[in-house]
Order: structure tokens, then sequence, then C-alpha cells
């Protein structure tokens, strides 16, 4: 059997084995309803209670003040539409990016159809969003700055301990970051760079689908995006995913156990992937930022050649990658944050992403870009036919 190479995490990631074993224990023992009163409930809501606390810590916040939800999506969802509802009548202005995930991107055009002034902010070349920008675009009724840690395709890191510091006196403005690829691979700190919402997921560390929190810090309100029983706070009603919150309980301790260690050593790895890419492929045009850019992402372009195309030929030869956001990627549709980072039509349709994880080892890379070599040879020469 031909072996596997995963290098689509950026998409989601393998379950550890002790977050399934430790997810398969709730459900088949701890599996009473967190908010019954029985002891079954009780033990279920000590479990959330622990893994809350596990989460809490990795971002060196209280355990109050993280709502978990049922992902990414969810957890940005409730943080802009949460804060807008909430906050309208200090104003209608609302700052985010051109880059981000689309399930911030659309949540402000939705907002925008609402009656609220969106500011969408282009980032430079690199894919990066300048400081000058924000401060440029801030006004007196802006209640919200809205901008992504890592971007999910380029695996650009943006400035958010910088923008932190310029609204440290906006009282008036609330500062929220989706930090789900960031997560378990650079430290995330939201008090120390001053963000009042930042929005992280289960599933791109080695944890379970179906799970994500969103840290709130104190003194911040948020209307709700549903109602019922009142569970997180009163924020995020319905009954809390148990198995999948201890999972991500789990997850989060092992991927920030040794964070500095594994992000040197996917940083590694990645440079060595790219450097082969740029020997083997010479034409190819590399879209990740060379400063400023995670551990873990590497998005790149072949020219003349189509990436889903791409990305199906590679998977015959066992290499596992994705064109772009694995929310998108199904539909014909251009890459929003490549294309306003200004690449060619040509460029465009070549992209692809590579991602890695602490799991990824080197014999995986080299065997990736042998893999890749051959297959977009083979596919240049079908082209030219």
């Amino acid at each position: 059997m031909k072996r596997e190479i995963y290098l689509d995490n950026s998409a989601t990631t393998k379950p550890h084995d002790s977050v399934v074993h430790a997810m398969v224990a709730m459900m088949a023992d701890t599996y009473g309803n967190p908010s019954s009163l029985h002891r079954k409930g009780l033990l279920a809501e000590k479990e959330l209670d622990k893994a809350r606390e596990k989460v809490a810590k990795a971002l060196g916040v209280k355990k109050a003040e993280l709502l978990f939800t049922s992902g990414g999506t969810e957890a940005n969802n409730l943080a802009l539409f949460g804060v807008a509802r909430q906050y309208a009548s200090r104003g209608k202005h609302i700052i985010t990016t051109q880059i981000e995930h689309a399930c911030v991107y659309d949540a402000a055009e939705a907002l925008q159809a609402a009656g609220y002034d969106i500011t969408f902010l282009k980032p430079d070349a690199q894919g990066l969003i300048r400081v000058e920008d924000v401060q440029a675009a801030w006004r007196e009724d802006t209640i919200l700055v809205s901008v992504m840690h890592v971007n999910n395709e380029t695996g650009a890191i943006q400035p958010i301990e910088a923008i932190g510091r310029f609204l440290q006196d906006k009282r008036k403005t609330l500062f929220h970051v989706d930090a789900v690829q960031g997560l378990g691979k650079l430290p995330l700190r939201p008090k120390d760079w001053g963000v009042d919402l930042l929005a992280i997921s289960a599933h791109k560390i080695h944890g379970p689908k179906g799970v994500g929190a969103l840290y709130v810090r104190d003194g911040v309100t948020l209307m709700p995006l549903f109602y019922g029983g009142g569970q997180e706070k009163g924020i995020r009603s319905g009954t809390e995913n148990a198995p999948g919150i201890v999972g991500f309980g789990v997850a989060v301790e092992l991927a920030t156990k040794q964070l500095s260690q594994q992000a040197a050593a996917m940083t590694r790895l990645r440079d060595r992937l790219i450097e082969q890419i740029a020997v083997n492929h010479p034409d190819a045009r590399l879209n990740t930022p060379q400063e400023q850019a995670a551990p873990h992402v590497i998005n790149v372009s072949f020219p003349g050649l189509r990436g889903e195309v791409l990305v199906h030929a590679l998977e015959t030869n066992g290499l596992f990658i994705s064109t772009g956001s694995a929310c998108s990627s199904r539909e014909k549709i251009v890459s929003r944050p490549l294309a306003v980072m200004g690449l060619s039509e040509r460029e465009l349709e070549g992209a692809v992403r590579l991602s890695l994880s602490p799991e990824t080892r080197e014999a995986d890379i080299d065997e990736a870009a042998e893999i890749l070599k051959q297959t977009v040879s083979d596919l240049q020469m079908l082209y030219r036919r």
C-alpha cells in the first residue's frame, strides 16, 4: 500500500489518540447532561470545568472569560454580531480586512447589508495589514476592529500586538482576533495584546471537529446569537458538546506543552520544503511572506497549472494538499486573499497550499518535494501537448 503524506493540516488535523480516548470515555461513562443536578450531570460538569481551565491556561486568561462554541465559525460570528448588536448605540462603524476567513468576511458583509458601515482594509503585496491603515480608518464611531492573527491561506502573521497598542485608549472600540490558525503554532496572549475577543478551534490542533471557544474579556457584553437554556453564561445556549470540549482540553494541553520547540521544528521543515520547491520549480511563485510567517503554512503558485488539477494529481501519488481554504475549495472561486495581494490570473489559478503539523517529519517533507516535482513535471508536459 502506498504511503500517504498529509500536508493539509490547516484544513484539519488527525485527532491525537489521547484526545479520542478522552472523548470515548466521556461518551461511554460520563455521559450526563452538565446542566443536570444529579451525580452524572455533576461529573460531566466537573470534566467541562477541567477542560475550560486547560484552554484558559493556554491563553493566559481566566476560565470565566471563555465560552465554548461549535467551532471557529460560530465563535467569530458570535464576536461580530454580538458586538454589533450590543453596542449599536455607540456607533455602527466596523474595521476588518479583505483577507479574513469567510466566517468573518461574510459576517461583515451581512452587517453591511443590515446598515453597518464596514471598512475592509487591503493588505500589502506580502498579505500583511498595515497598522497605519487601521489608524487611518479608525473613527469616533468605530465599535469594533477585527483582524485575524494568522492568515489561513498564506500563513502571514498580522501585527496584532501593534494594533492592540493603538486601540488601547480607544475605549469605545473593541478588538476581535480570529486566532484559529495561530493556536498551537504561536503564543497567544490576548490580555497582553489588548484583545477583547479571540476565537479558536479544536480541530486545527489534533482535537475534534465541532468545538471551539471564544475568549470574551471581563466587562465585554455580547448579544446572543440564539436563545435557549442559558448555558455558557447565557451567551451560548444549547447543551454543551461535553466529549468535544474535553477532547479540546486534551488537545490544547498537548499543543502548548512544548510550543516553542514544536514551532521551531515546523519552521525548519517549512523552510526545507520552500527551498526544495524553489530549486525544483524556478518558475513557481511563493505567496507566503518570507518574514512574519507562521511555521506551518506554505502557499505557492505554479503558473500554467490549475490548482485543483494539481491537488487531485498529487492525491493519486499519495500527497494530500489543498488549493486554499477548505471552506471554499470545492467552489470554483478565486482566492480573495491572494487576489487582493495582486497575483496575476495565472498565479491565482495555479495556487496551492501545503500545511504542516507538529507530527510532520523530515522524511515527509523530502518525499513530498519529490512527488511534487514529478507530478508538476508530468502535468506541464501534458499541457504542452
